[in-house]
């Protein structure tokens, strides 16, 4: 993999271009349900998913335990989306990731495959303390995302993985289907409208 494969820097002024409309995914994630393996703080995982705005507090923070820089984290979202490109936010002094691999749409990633299994896709990463970096996707394999996990296998010195933000740059499909989903039932009888089973079953199959 050549190196930094498919990040790219900022080149203009986020203010300006109201970046924060577009690093909108974390309103989608389903935030009681993010877990993380080997974070040194139970649930502080779920403190790196928040607005664009608020990427530089670095208060917020998810580390891996001493002596081990490996931590995965599982991000599920509340609707499927599309996913454009990715932003992290590492600590000083070398704690920040190095490499990342993603793996979409499964809930068994754990140490025990994590190295071997084939990742979605996979970057290196750069010390990035302002999140001007960002990682595109290849885009047509991240069109349906419902499950993220994140593998991050190593910092850039030292022994301990250090995270302040995680940024997911893309578009929620949920709207998009609840159209679809309403066009069906005006088209359709309701099963208080109608008598035949058949019908209702029609009414069922929406789903």
């Amino acid at each position: 993999m050549a190196p930094h494969d498919g990040c790219c820097a900022h080149d203009h002024d986020c203010d300006a271009e109201n970046c924060g409309a577009m690093w909108c995914l974390h309103q989608y994630i389903d935030t009681d349900k993010v877990r993380a393996l080997n974070e040194e703080v139970p649930g502080s995982c779920k403190d790196l998913f928040r607005s664009w705005e608020d990427r530089l507090d670095l208060t917020k923070c998810c580390s891996s335990e001493e002596d081990d820089p490996e931590i995965i984290i599982h991000v599920p979202f509340t609707c499927d989306v599309k996913l454009k490109s990715i932003s992290v936010i590492g600590g000083s002094e070398g704690t920040s990731p190095s490499r990342l691999k993603v793996f979409l749409n499964r809930d068994d990633v754990d140490f025990t495959n994590a190295g071997d299994l084939p990742a979605t896709q996979e970057w290196e990463l750069v010390e990035d303390a302002r999140g001007v970096m960002e990682y595109n996707t290849k885009f047509t394999k991240f069109q349906a995302v419902n499950t993220i996990t994140m593998f991050f296998p190593e910092c850039f010195l030292g022994d301990q993985t250090r995270l302040h933000f995680i940024g997911f740059k893309g578009e929620a499909t949920k709207n998009q289907r609840d159209k679809i989903v309403n066009a069906v039932y005006e088209i359709k009888p309701l099963p208080e409208d109608t008598k035949t089973g058949g019908d209702q079953m029609m009414h069922k199959s929406v789903f």
